[in-house]
């Protein structure tokens, strides 16, 4: 599929490009994104491997894999890479992360259009690290978005981004899915509470929310 590249064997990157296209995928299965809207980027090495801009999901094969360098020139692959490079470029630049998600979900892009931080609602947020902020407005693909994105994503794994979508990071592909699939679901529960007539949501104290990350460091079975 490629030539060996310094620190990222063919095998690692053929292991991580079927993970990105599959997570790629079910962001589009579970409506999270629209066409060919939304993006996904793990690293492997010194490589950062991309969605390409503009290819339905449904398409990629191992053949198509798209790698750039932390300078986003490519290194790998004939397409060109999705639009939100220099979003993705940021975060590994500055995150020891090993994925990247970002989408256009709709109860969480409608949330971006309200408010300027996703109240507490669940204890999920404290996987999330906290109350999610919301990134000021700037057109896709842009530096400025992307450094509006880094600091909205500071001290979190995850954010809004206004009048757009969502960013999620994680140790893997899917890990940064699941925490897109879970901002999605809060913004949504946030929505539904805040329409009820003379009614406001009860939100987590910083104390409830710290011991619900304690708890959540320990979930799941061992290794």
């Amino acid at each position: 599929m490629t030539q060996p590249t310094a620190h990222a064997s063919d095998s690692a990157i053929e292991q991580t490009w079927r993970q990105l296209v599959a997570t790629a995928r079910r962001t589009a299965a579970e409506g999270l994104v629209v066409g060919t809207s939304g993006n996904v980027s793990a690293r492997v090495g010194p490589l950062i491997l991309v969605t390409p801009s503009g290819v339905p999901y449904d398409r990629l094969t191992d053949r198509d894999v798209t790698a750039v360098d932390l300078d986003g020139r490519r290194v790998l692959g004939t397409l060109e890479p999705t639009s939100e490079l220099p979003l993705h470029l940021a975060v590994h630049r500055t995150r020891e992360v090993g994925a990247v998600v970002h989408t256009h979900a709709a109860h969480a892009t409608a949330v971006s259009v309200l408010v300027d931080e996703l109240p507490p609602v669940h204890y999920m947020t404290a996987d999330l690290g906290g109350p999610v902020r919301v990134a000021p407005y700037a057109v896709y693909g842009s530096e400025e978005l992307a450094a509006h994105m880094l600091t909205a994503l500071d001290g979190r794994r995850a954010c809004l981004l206004g009048n757009h979508g969502t960013v999620a990071v994680g140790e893997t592909p899917d890990q940064a899915y699941d925490r897109t699939a879970q901002l999605e679901w809060m913004c949504r529960v946030w929505l539904l509470a805040s329409s009820v007539p003379g009614l406001a949501p009860r939100l987590l104290t910083p104390e409830q929310l710290a011991e619900a990350g304690t708890r959540l460091r320990g979930y799941g079975q061992p290794g």
